[in-house]
């Protein structure tokens, strides 16, 4: 009793980047939403040194989750990069926001880090949020352990728990700690690798005890399942457990790192982040087991290079201007090192800086394993990888950019402000690849799409906070048109007297409904010359002007008009005449074929986890949608794809159910289909509020 489980991480090894000679290595905190992993960062810094005592979320003293957005929301809602030394190791960890609205930041990070702890509660509610990031880290390829944080707060034995969650990875959940119980509560853990007991003590290093005589039994059984586990990977290990042998510690130990690494398996540390507890242990785990950036590299194709860097963030700074977060996979960058990115331009780097949450500070050279901040690299981006060869370098493959599934109008209450909001949403978008800026030209609305509600609050409150620009937010609008249900024949004729040659146009057109989707036809039946051939194409000319707004305002789509009679004057016919004609005609006799509106109708896949479909299906019909069917989603265990056929007006706020119903981890795709006819009430609600607007 009375020895500790480990040192203080600065202790032992000098203050330096790398004193133990070894590259720093790079590793992600990821997790559901609200899981604990910016706290688990400050219980880290704390531990090995960086900080007096960890900081706090609630209180607003986080290292990470430093910006004023993220202190009002009480959220991660961008990367948060901090360096910490550990028995002389040097590490990185990058803090990535939990939501799924920010998930996208943790995506680009992920890409060139070496490892990956996911942060979460030990509760199967969970499931489906895991099931999201654990997917995406298997996909790629990179190593990763899961940290069953609040364990204080879990009072379901360990035993029922893991089964639970063990859906959500495709690899096996592999224990590597039990809770020690007193009175119902986690008091301690036995290392099942170690085979030692140890009790927790709040906010320092856990004491080692004696394992007790009651605890033997369990210990025994949960330690015999790892190695089982590990043995399915290993036939010498399998062999020595057949053999009712005891396997050494050696053996056991290299069994935990090479299946971590090859991602075989996805080990399972308990501990609490905001009581320090479990945290020596996790730094210990990574310490032995976590790949060095060579292996980095190699996953990446890029261990042959002389010089390789990817960028995982842009930040821009009031002070320093533009910054590319960068890791280093192979060579060196130094101050005013010429970098080539993705377009082969070349520029000069303006200066090499640490991290630490929102602080930056000047360092020297950086080396193959650093995490740094490159300045005033102009043409480089987000998800470039960049190097100081001239020839440049192949490009690693980024993540795909999200669907956005948000999107809201902006308007500006100083239209002088017109010039610096696009300038200011152009460096928002480069520091936030997963915004997307569009000019509508059916609506003639901007609109700034994102990945949910707090996602855009966000993106307008920095926009209004660094830049200075205020914005309105508006509804989006929908671009609807209209067509006809009659046909008729009708004459149009343009005449003009005022001195001097006149104006004369004489057309008659005949306007004829199509199917849907037909689009919109102009022919002629002229015979003998009424209209002469060189004025015809002007009468169509003067059809498709009137067709931007017919009689209820909107674009008109799948008519057939034709020219069948006109007239006109040897002296004061021309085409301006004609066209002016075609208008005519068409403002006369549309009104008369019982014009209709019509909406976009879009075809909507709704990816939900199987025990919500049931309440994706009662909420379609709630939107006006038709449900066409439902099937699992491909490579998802668990999940259902919801096919259906929804109105594009219904679909504006669809996302923020759709996240209510699914524990956050719903999402969808739409694209146009049709366009359907409406009518009734709701048909006069959006002519109304379309007359409001053109007034």
């Amino acid at each position: 009793m009375g020895q500790s489980d480990g040192p203080r991480g600065t202790t032992q090894g000098a203050g330096s980047g790398h004193a133990s000679g070894r590259s720093t290595r790079c590793i992600a905190l990821i997790g559901p939403f609200l899981s604990g992993k910016t706290t688990l960062l400050e219980s880290i810094l704390a531990r090995t040194g960086g900080l007096v005592r960890p900081g706090s979320v609630a209180e607003k003293s986080t290292v990470g989750d430093a910006s004023p957005e993220a202190r009002s929301h009480e959220m991660s809602v961008e990367l948060n990069v901090a360096d910490a030394t550990f028995l002389g190791d040097t590490f990185t960890f990058i803090d990535c926001p939990g939501s799924i609205e920010f998930q996208y930041e943790g995506a680009q990070a992920l890409t060139a880090c070496d490892a990956a702890v996911v942060v979460s509660e030990p509760d199967p509610k969970r499931v489906p949020a895991l099931q999201v990031i654990l997917k995406q880290l298997e996909d790629r390829g990179i190593p990763h352990l899961l940290f069953l944080n609040k364990i204080e707060t879990c009072h379901t034995p360990i035993r029922e728990i893991l089964p639970a969650l063990q859906p959500a990875s495709s690899k096996p959940l592999v224990l590597r700690q039990i809770p020690i119980w007193e009175n119902g509560v986690a008091t301690g853990f036995i290392d099942l690798a170690l085979e030692r007991a140890f009790l927790f003590r709040k906010n320092a290093p856990s004491e080692m005890i004696e394992l007790k005589a009651s605890d033997i039994e369990r210990e025994k059984e949960a330690r015999f399942h790892m190695l089982e586990q590990l043995a399915d990977y290993d036939d010498a290990l399998m062999e020595t457990l057949l053999s009712d042998a005891t396997p050494e510690s050696g053996m056991v130990f290299a069994d935990l790192s090479r299946e971590f690494e090859d991602g075989l398996i996805c080990p399972v540390l308990l501990g609490s982040a905001e009581n320090g507890n479990g945290i020596l242990r996790l730094l210990k785990a990574l310490r032995h087991e976590v790949p060095f950036v060579n292996a980095t590299a190699k996953r990446l194709k890029v261990e042959n290079a002389k010089s390789a860097a990817y960028v995982l963030k842009t930040l821009y700074t009031g002070h320093g201007g533009k910054l590319s977060i960068a890791r280093i996979l192979t060579g060196e960058v130094a101050d005013g090192a010429s970098m080539t990115g993705g377009d082969a331009v070349e520029e000069r780097a303006a200066g090499v800086f640490s991290l630490r949450g929102e602080e930056t500070q000047k360092r020297g050279a950086a080396r193959a394993g650093d995490t740094v901040a490159l300045g005033r690299l102009d043409h480089v981006r987000t998800g470039d990888t960049i190097t100081t060869e001239k020839a440049g370098i192949v490009q690693i493959a980024k993540p795909a950019v999200p669907s956005p599934v948000l999107a809201s109008g902006i308007g500006l209450k100083d239209r002088k402000d017109e010039v610096k909001l696009s300038s200011a949403l152009g460096k928002l978008i480069e520091e936030d690849p997963s915004l997307i800026l569009e000019h509508n030209a059916e609506t003639h609305q901007v609109l700034l799409k994102g990945q949910g509600e707090m996602h855009l609050r966000v993106t307008f409150e920095r926009l209004q906070r660094k830049y200075g620009v205020v914005v309105e937010r508006q509804k989006r609008h929908i671009p609807y048109k209209e067509t006809i249900r009659k046909s008729t024949e009708i004459r149009g004729r343009h005449k003009k007297q005022s001195g001097g040659h006149g104006q004369f146009g004489d057309v008659v057109i005949s306007i004829a409904p199509r199917p849907r989707g037909a689009g919109f036809t102009f022919n002629d039946t002229i015979t003998g010359g009424v209209v002469p051939k060189q004025f015809i194409p002007s009468v169509e000319i003067g059809v498709s002007d009137y067709m931007k707004h017919g009689p209820l305002g909107f674009p008109v789509v799948d008519i057939a008009v034709t020219l069948t009679d006109g007239s006109f004057h040897t002296v004061d016919s021309s085409d301006m005449a004609f066209r002016q004609a075609g208008r005519l005609a068409m403002s006369e006799g549309m009104p008369k074929c019982q014009p209709v509106l019509l909406e976009p109708v879009m075809e909507v896949d709704i990816a939900v986890p199987s025990e919500a479909t049931a309440r994706i299906n009662g909420l379609i019909p709630q939107r006006r949608g038709q449900i066409l069917g439902f099937d699992s989603r491909d490579g998802w265990p668990g999940w259902d794809v919801v096919s259906a056929h929804i109105p594009e007006a219904e679909i504006e706020d669809l996302i923020v159910e759709l996240r209510s119903a699914t524990s956050g981890v719903g999402t969808y795709t739409a694209k146009f289909h049709h366009l359907a006819e409406l009518t009734g009430r709701l048909a006069d609600q959006v002519l109304v509020s379309h007359g409001e607007a053109a007034e």
